[in-house]
């Protein structure tokens, strides 16, 4: 039981020390849903456009908003060394992790619902799959806040893990199919494509706002699976190799 009250601790003092602040809102909500609006004036589309858009904003408020958020908590306190407090708990290394980390899913499943209930007044979603689109952010969510916790544990500034998220958040916009097919990328470029989790999550997401999808879905949760597994054992390694002595 101590050790769930423990992690139940460290939720809510994440929660109350570092979300909502303004570099997260701005980062993990505002940027994408301007980057969206971009596109969205530029094609000059319609209603038909805004939901064949929403699964890049949504996979992109997710992005931003837990990888922003891992920034700022694990690094910022490893900083000030209030991590070494956290070790004594009386959890494990990995629970403790996993506390450190929920917040941030929690923060990006939230995120990826804003653009989904602004278009609720703009489009049908009855058509929406769901059964499909609700585990895929969740797992977009993990897989995001894992790497993020792979780019914090990398470095020692809060602004170090801020440029070092951007090498990858960015990179992702155009490589991931969010806006732009995958198919029609340069063949030297489509490798790291399928190399990066997100590409699976978007690809889940198309297919379940009524696009076309490239792989068949089992495939795409398993990845998505797959990566959240190796980038959390390898954040964990890094933890034990620098953090500890």
């Amino acid at each position: 039981m101590s050790r769930w009250v423990a992690f139940w601790s460290i939720l809510v003092k994440d929660m109350r020390a570092y979300y909502l602040k303004p570099p997260n809102i701005s980062w993990g909500l505002i940027f994408p849903l301007a980057w969206t609006g971009m596109f969205f004036i530029k094609s000059g589309g319609g209603i038909e456009d805004l939901l064949a858009l929403l699964p890049g904003v949504v996979a992109i408020s997710i992005l931003f908003g837990t990888t922003s958020m891992l920034a700022v908590t694990v690094t910022f306190e490893k900083k000030n060394r209030s991590f070494e407090r956290l070790l004594l708990a009386p959890i494990s290394l990995e629970l403790l992790m996993l506390a450190k980390t929920a917040g941030a899913i929690l923060f990006g499943v939230a995120n990826a619902f804003v653009p989904v209930a602004m278009a609720v007044f703009f489009t049908d979603l009855s058509r929406v799959a769901w059964g499909a689109v609700v585990p895929a952010v969740v797992l977009i969510a993990v897989s995001s806040a894992f790497l993020g916790l792979f780019i914090a544990v990398s470095v020692s500034e809060v602004f170090e893990a801020q440029t070092f998220s951007n090498f990858f958040r960015f990179p992702m916009i155009f490589l991931c199919g969010l806006f732009f097919p995958i198919e029609q990328l340069p063949a030297l470029l489509r490798p790291l494509s399928y190399a990066l989790p997100l590409t699976y999550g978007a690809d889940i997401l198309h297919r379940g706002f009524g696009g076309v999808s490239l792989m068949p879905v089992a495939m795409d949760f398993g990845m998505l699976l797959f990566f959240c597994a190796t980038l959390f054992l390898i954040s964990l390694r890094n933890i034990k190799r620098r953090w500890i002595v």
